[in-house]
Order: structure tokens, then sequence, then C-alpha cells
């Protein structure tokens, strides 16, 4: 059932549905919500998903977002009376799963809550009450009644270092939090639509779980030893019933692709500081999209005695921050890291805008001084973070994986056999340039790469390389122009956009452009532009192949040519 929404600026509704004997829901429906975590676009709203089980003893699994604390609590008196609550199991402290878990435990405190050692210690920093506690670890069982019995399984890094999942043995429902789900909000309960939601849910994982693939293929290892999984009782978006197989087959495949880079990064953050956490993901993500594999380090919950194991097998370093006030355990462990560093890996450095940031150039001038390459500009947060400092991490991301997979691309190129490499080299095409923007955030891209492939509705292809920066700008249902280049004079407008940009920097500083409809720039020299939307993606290896519709367009000059792209090679553009 849907209840009626509250009346506010954005559409909140909640959901209420039995899914499995015993088991209820409550779906918190955040409609309009269009940024998320490390402020990636969202399409489709999201959802907070609750469950209730039902045995001799009652628990419930996470709570919700704190906006919609009204609606959730009288969903929750609908399904059970909160004194009748024995457990609450926590699968992660974020506050849009944790939001209202003081407000339960003020009116129920008698609540034993159920966690990770990490998860307690995070809810104590925020609840500030004095509430009942069962720490759990991996296998360990509590027994409701009934055959409902839960089994826990540590999960951490998907995406905080407190995670755990929860499996009932009774309905084969494993409770899932972040992992498995999608920002996707609509009616559907469940995952029947699989068409629909593909796109959100990879994008999901691209964003949150693919930084952290490592730490997905170990969760699902031990969740082999569960036994059957009927559902996967996620915390964001539809649940997953009529695909979970598959669903959790693309986990599998896109975390081994993931995994399998031969350098690694090490990024470390401190969840519970400023923006460390948001941060160091859209730094994490940038370097994902070059092949890199990443592996995501919370210094809270980070062993002083791993970090030099963890930092000697890693090609580059990422550290956030840390708070400048007392704080002796995280001073230690920052020490163990500059101390663990050598001159051959890659570093780069953020700030957190915690209020309170050790100072970043002290560290910086002693990583030089070490020898260590910098990937970027040490990153410099004055303000809250926004679209375009999000993209400034992305991009600097980027550029620290091709820095560390440049001499690797080019013995790749050079191993192409020479024949083979002249015969693709005869493909030809035009010459175009992608523009951009998304919020705040926008960009720009020289295309060559692009075919026509449909007359209904009039779309196109254009293949864009994983590690460009615009292809976060790129998602199904964004919008872009594509700018078609006059033969005879496009060499300004090409050498223009072939520079290599910095993090963050305006690729529209000195060229003429005007707004198009879909607010993305059109360029003023350009012999013709369409304005586009991103119908679907598909995964080409080291590139995506984006169809997009064209909703409206223009010529300039009728009577020239498109400019005309000829190479010799094909081993490159």
């Amino acid at each position: 059932m849907v209840t009626t929404p509250i009346k506010t600026a954005q559409r909140l509704t909640t959901q209420v549905e039995v899914i499995a004997p015993d088991t209820t829901t409550i779906r918190s429906l955040d409609w309009d919500r269009d940024r998320f975590d490390i402020e990636f676009g969202l399409q489709n709203g999201t959802t907070y998903n609750s469950y209730v089980i039902k045995g001799e003893k009652n628990a419930l699994v996470d709570t919700s977002h704190l906006k919609f604390k009204q609606l959730y609590f009288d969903c929750l008196h609908q399904v059970i009376n909160p004194q009748d609550i024995d457990y609450l199991i926590i699968s992660h402290t974020e506050p849009d799963h944790s939001g209202l878990v003081k407000d339960l435990l003020e009116i129920a405190p008698h609540i034993i809550v159920v966690a990770s050692k990490v998860a307690i210690q995070f809810l104590e920093g925020f609840v500030h009450l004095d509430f009942k506690r069962q720490i759990v670890k991996n296998g360990d069982r509590l027994d409701l009644g009934n055959g409902h019995v839960m089994e826990f399984i540590n999960a951490p890094n998907l995406h905080w270092p407190d995670t755990i999942f929860s499996y009932d043995h009774a309905t084969e429902t494993l409770f899932t939090c972040d992992a498995f789900g999608m920002h996707y909000c609509s009616a559907s309960l469940y995952d029947e639509h699989l068409a629909d939601i593909s796109p959100d849910y990879r994008f999901y994982y691209e964003c949150l779980m693919a930084p952290n693939a490592r730490s997905v293929l170990s969760a699902m290892k031990r969740m082999q030893e569960l036994g059957e999984i009927s559902i996967v009782a996620n915390g964001h978006g539809p649940i997953l019933k009529h695909n979970v197989k598959e669903l959790l087959d693309r986990y599998q495949r896109w975390s081994n692709e993931q995994s399998k880079g031969e350098k690694t990064v090490a990024v470390f953050y401190i969840s519970d500081y400023g923006y460390s956490d948001r941060i160091s993901q859209a730094i994490a993500k940038g370097i994902t999209k070059t092949g890199i594999t990443v592996e995501m380090f919370d210094l809270n919950g980070t062993d002083i005695h791993e970090i030099p194991e963890i930092v000697s097998k890693s090609a580059g370093i990422v550290l956030g921050m840390p708070p400048l006030s007392d704080n002796t355990e995280i001073s230690n462990k920052m020490g163990a890291i500059l101390a663990c560093v050598n001159n051959k890996q890659t570093i780069g450095l953020y700030e957190s805008y915690g209020g309170d940031d050790e100072p970043i150039d002290p560290i910086s001038r002693k990583l030089q001084d070490l020898g260590l390459t910098s990937a970027f500009t040490p990153i410099r947060i004055k303000d809250t973070p926004h679209e375009t400092t999000y993209q400034l991490c992305e991009e600097s991301g980027v550029d620290l994986g091709q820095i560390l997979t440049k001499k690797a691309s080019i013995s790749k190129r050079k191993a192409l056999d020479s024949d083979l490499d002249k015969a693709i080299g005869r493909i030809s095409g035009g010459l175009y340039i992608i523009t951009a923007q998304k919020g705040e955030a926008k960009g720009a891209m020289l295309a060559s790469w692009v075919t026509q492939a449909s007359f209904e509705p009039p779309g196109f292809t254009v293949a864009v390389a994983k590690d460009r920066a615009i292809e976060s700008l790129l998602q199904v249902e964004d919008t872009f122009v594509l700018n078609i280049l006059e033969e005879g004079k496009y060499q300004a407008l090409m050498k223009h956009f072939l520079k290599r940009f910095p993090p963050g920097a305006d690729r529209f500083e000195g060229v003429k452009t005007q707004i198009a409809t879909n607010r993305s720039p059109i360029l003023s020299d350009a012999l013709a532009y369409l304005e586009c939307q991103v119908v679907s993606r598909m995964d080409c290896g080291d590139h995506w192949v984006v169809y997009s519709k064209v909703t409206s367009g223009r010529v300039s000059k009728p009577d020239a040519l498109t400019a005309v792209h000829h190479r010799k090679v094909g081993n490159y553009y």
C-alpha cells in the first residue's frame, strides 16, 4: 500500500508490503532526490528500504532517512508496535539508513542493537544515548524463533567499514543494505523490469562498489556458504526477487574484471570526518575508470599493523587529511603510512573539509622530498563540496590512473600486428566535439567514432573511452550536444579540445559558445549541432558505445561539408 505523501517541497511517500513469511518491508520513496553520496546525478530518485521480521522475537533491519520521520513511524506502527521490537539490526550506520535510530531508541530503549563492532562505535558517536548492544561478527547467529535464524556476514567497505549482511535461513532472504542496490524510485516493489533498472544498477555499482571490488568478491565468497538466496532485501531501489542470480552474477563479473588490474591504488579516508568519505569515493571512481584496481581503507577501522603491507603493495596512495586535534590513534596511522611510502609510488592528497584538517602543505612537501610522484595538485576544499568539486576529484583520480597505465597503454599499442593495425586504420570518420553540462559540471571531448544508427527515432552512436572525464556526463537519460566540425575550418577547435586539461579546468575558456535548450554548450564556430539524449550504453571493452536520440538540430552553412578524419593506424585515434 502507498500512503498519502506529506506536503513538502519534494515528493515523499512510503510503501508497506509483505515480501516473505513474517517479513515486511517499509520502503521510503524519495521520488525527486537528484543528488546522492558522491554527488553523482540521479535520474530516477531513490528509496530507503527497512524490514520487519516477526518470530518469537521480533527484529527491525535498518530504519530510514530523517526526512521520513513522521511517515516512517506511521508505517512502523501499522506493522508492529515499537515496544514489541526486540532487536534492531544495523547493516551500517550511514544516515540514510540509521537516521531514525536515536528516535526509535528514545521510544523503545529496551531494544538490543545488533551490529558490527565498528558500527557500534559509530552509533555511540551520534546517538548519544546509552543503549543495549550485541556485537556480531562473521558466522554469528541470532535465533528469532519460528525458524527465523539470522546469520551474519562481515562485508566491510560495502560501502562503509561497518557493514554486515544478515541472512534469514527461514525465508532465504539476504539483507544487504547498500550492496546490490540502486538509486531507482518506482512503485514496483521488485526487479521484474530488468531492462529498466539495469542502467541504474550498473551506474550504482560503478560509483560505490567498483572502488571496493575486492571487498565485493570477499563478501560474495562468504555468501556462498549460506545456502540458497531467494530474495536480496537491499537498502535502495527495487528488492531483488525475479532476477537474483543474474544480478548477483553481474556483481561477480564486474568485480572480477575490476580486480584483475596489475596495479593497485590504496585510498585512505576517515569515514566520520568532514566529507572525507565522499571525496575519496569520487577520486576512487576516477581511478577505476582507467582499469586500475582500488582498495579503500577507513583509518578508523584499519589496523595499524596492516598498514606496511597495504602501502608496500600499492603503486599509488591517495590520502585524505585527518583532523588536527588530538587523535593519537589516527595520527599514529598517518605516521605509519608516511613511514612506509617509497619514491616509486604515485601520490594524491585531498582536504576533508571537516573544520579541523591537518595542514596539507607540510605533508605534500614531505612526500615530494621523499621523491614520490604527485598525480595531481593537492585538492583543497574551502567550502561545502558541490558538483564541480566532485568533478574535480573524479578527474584527479583519472589523472592518477592514467599515470599508472601510461607505459602499459603504449606497449599494447605497439603490440598490435602491423598489417591488422594498418587495415583497421583505414576506417575513417568525421570530426565532432561532444559538449555536455549536468548541473554545474561541464565537459567536452573531441570525437571521430560517430555514426548514425536509426531513422526513427533519429539517433546515432558514439564510442567514448571509459577513462574520459566526460563519460560521467553521458549516462542513460543525460543530455548533450554533438557539434559537427566544418571541413577546412576545424583546426582551431580541434587543437583547443585536444589539449590535456588539468582536473577541474574550464574546457570552454576562450571558446565562443551558446547555450542549447538542454543547457549544454553549443560551439558557435561549428558547422552544425544536434541536441541529444542518451538512450542506452553498451560495454565494448575499453570503450562505451553510447546510443542517443536526437531531439533538435541546426546547420549554420548548408553548403559546407563535415570535416573528415583519416587515420593510418588502428591502435589510436
